[in-house]
């Protein structure tokens, strides 16, 4: 489905899809329980599924003679560090704009983590004052007009380089490695849980798999906490990129699963149970999970099994998405592990 798109390659090549043995006995073991390691994707600052995405978006970056990536996104955003490496990479400026999104004070919240390596790859950061709010902001907005006041000449990437024309595409691609990979395995996944917030992740999959009947069996967790918001931006998204892409298939509502259940008490600060989670994950796999997005999906994922909502004898994909850098600007709430 995206032969007709240019790539600009960024990731190592496919991600490896894990079992995880210990996670699936713990958990009764009549789900069984993968990961596919979108975490592990690049060796652009730790990666993580921004990267996946910016493959298909820079190509429209280089051809348009931008000198600055300018994007948006939280004070411990995954994304915008992201988007600083492949500045980097690229011989590119970046601007970033990081909103008071989450709700937590830490004193070490805006120096560790994501935006410290952002400042130490050479991003200019602009930290604004403003809640979350996954829409397109007048912060952002006027970053790009300052930028271009200055003579640069910015390429505009939006939160979660959701909302670009080509934002799903990488998740697309995704769908498609996955069926790669099942051919090798022998066997074809039932489900696929993702955690979900600006909304191209989920959508990207969910016109991925409507490719082979499987649009429905993609399960968003949702971490915003917004998720009226948040499904609207998914559908449409998702309803775009199928254009795009030429699926030949309607998306509609229904196709779209998410879970509202796991995002409290705000969006970017963990309960009791995705801290459960984490612990959980990490002390049965070793494998790290953060507090904002992927605890909250390993928290869905563990608590859907336990709930019974996976059928006994169901292939579970838990796709990792990468954050782990962001646990550092909590180091208090796991100070004792």
């Amino acid at each position: 489905m995206l032969e007709k798109f240019e790539r600009y390659p960024l990731m190592f090549g496919p991600t490896p899809i894990e079992h995880l043995p210990r996670l699936t006995k713990h958990l009764g073991g009549e789900v069984d329980i993968y990961a596919k390691r979108d975490d592990c994707n690049s060796g652009l600052a730790f990666g993580g599924n921004k990267i996946r995405k910016l493959e298909y978006i820079v190509p429209d970056a280089i051809a348009s003679n931008a000198d600055t990536l300018v994007t948006i996104g939280g004070v411990q955003s995954n994304h915008t560090r992201q988007v600083a490496a492949v500045a980097a990479k690229l011989g590119m400026k970046c601007r970033l704009v990081q909103e008071s999104w989450v709700p937590f004070e830490d004193a070490v919240y805006d120096r560790v983590g994501n935006i410290l390596m952002s400042r130490v790859m050479g991003a200019e950061i602009e930290l604004v004052d403003e809640g979350f709010d996954i829409g397109i902001r007048e912060s952002w907005e006027r970053a790009l007009d300052d930028v271009r006041a200055r003579g640069g000449k910015p390429y505009p990437i939006p939160a979660g380089a959701s909302v670009h024309k080509f934002g799903g595409l990488g998740y697309v691609g995704f769908a498609e490695e996955v069926r790669e990979q099942e051919a090798a395995l022998g066997f074809a996944f039932d489900y696929i849980v993702v955690c979900t917030v600006t909304g191209s992740t989920h959508a990207g999959m969910l016109v991925g798999f409507a490719r082979d009947g499987r649009a429905q069996r993609v399960i968003g967790i949702d971490a915003s906490g917004t998720p009226d918001q948040t499904r609207a931006q998914v559908l449409e998204i998702a309803q775009h990129t199928a254009e795009l892409v030429e699926l030949g298939l309607p998306i509609a509502d229904d196709d779209l699963v998410l879970k509202e259940e796991y995002a409290y008490p705000a969006y970017g600060i963990p309960s009791a149970e995705t801290n459960e989670a984490i612990r959980l994950c990490a002390r049965s796999e070793g494998m790290m999970t953060d507090p904002v997005y992927e605890g909250k999906s390993m928290q869905g994922l563990i608590d859907l099994v336990r709930i019974g909502f996976f059928p006994a004898g169901a292939k579970v994909l838990y796709a990792h998405l990468g954050g782990v850098p962001a646990i550092n600007a909590y180091s208090y709430v796991y100070r004792n592990g």
